[in-house]
């Protein structure tokens, strides 16, 4: 079967991220003409995108409403294991913890807890702060001091919204994987978990396909997208016609992003520009 990956910048992002959702695709490419698998493909993919300031996950992850930073990010494979990780802090690339939590008998791990597991596990202390991340904090919180509507109460609409970067992937075993990751929005309270690290929300993978989400997460939730768009495929329908389906009950003043890949290609639906990349390209 012919390996193809698909990556996104998360809803909202535009052109000036077009050659970052190339790059991530084009890595995961790399791993899957090597013969690694689709997890190992989603992953790579994914550490690139955590690895650029531009984007809102990793590195560029934003600060919470008390100036935190903390992060989710989940993988899914079509065997149904999954690993993620919720409001973890200090580390580098949160996909690498989700991975490592994926060969435990546990499925998400949170907090305090999460950071502690992934220090026994080797992985270093990195803190993710920079001054861009200080500059846009000190912006969201001079535009909630102006706001009349309480803190946390905002749903975020009007403002530069960058969610969640992603990605799936078929290899040529047929095997599917889907993953995910973000550091939320500037708007959030200490603790918030969004639909990221959330299976059937944020992300799904089975024997069908493998989707994932981006955009307003406590709606993601409702909604569970990303199982509502796996079981689409599973129904027979394509992987195009899952992700479109899938974005129908959103009103238009929520951003929201799915993508999608199944055995016989792959799909792509945003209600906002999205930067998104496919390889190959036919």
């Amino acid at each position: 079967m012919r390996p193809i990956i698909v990556t996104h910048c998360g809803a909202g992002s535009d052109e000036r991220l077009q050659d970052l959702a190339d790059k991530s695709a084009t890595i995961g490419m790399k791993v899957l003409e090597l013969g690694g698998s689709a997890l190992d493909a989603v992953q790579e993919a994914i550490v690139v995108l955590e690895d650029d300031l531009r984007t809102n996950a990793g590195i560029g992850s934003r600060r919470r409403v008390d100036g935190t930073v903390q992060m989710d990010a989940a993988l899914m494979d079509s065997d149904l294991n999954v690993g993620a990780v919720a409001a973890i802090m200090n580390v580098r690339n949160p996909i690498k913890v989700a991975r490592i939590v994926m060969g435990t008998p546990h499925v998400l791990l949170v907090g305090d807890w999460a950071t502690d597991f992934a220090r026994r596990h080797g992985v270093p202390f990195f803190n993710p702060t920079n001054d861009e991340s200080w500059a846009k904090w000190r912006d969201s919180m001079d535009k909630i001091a102006k706001s009349d509507v309480p803190e946390w109460a905002r749903k975020w609409r009007g403002y530069d919204f960058k969610d969640t970067v992603g990605a799936v992937a078929r290899d040529a075993e047929g095997r599917f994987a889907a993953g995910n990751s973000t550091g939320g929005t500037s708007f959030m309270l200490p603790g918030r978990v969004g639909d990221s690290p959330i299976v059937g929300a944020g992300l799904y993978a089975g024997p069908e396909g493998a989707v994932t989400a981006t955009g307003v997460g406590e709606e993601i939730i409702r909604y569970v997208s990303s199982k509502v768009a796996y079981d689409l495929i599973a129904s027979g329908k394509t992987a195009v016609q899952a992700c479109g389906k899938s974005l129908r009950p959103y009103p238009k003043s929520v951003p929201v992003g799915i993508i999608a890949v199944d055995n016989r290609g792959w799909g792509e639906a945003c209600n906002r520009d999205m930067a998104w990349a496919v390889r190959p390209t036919r």
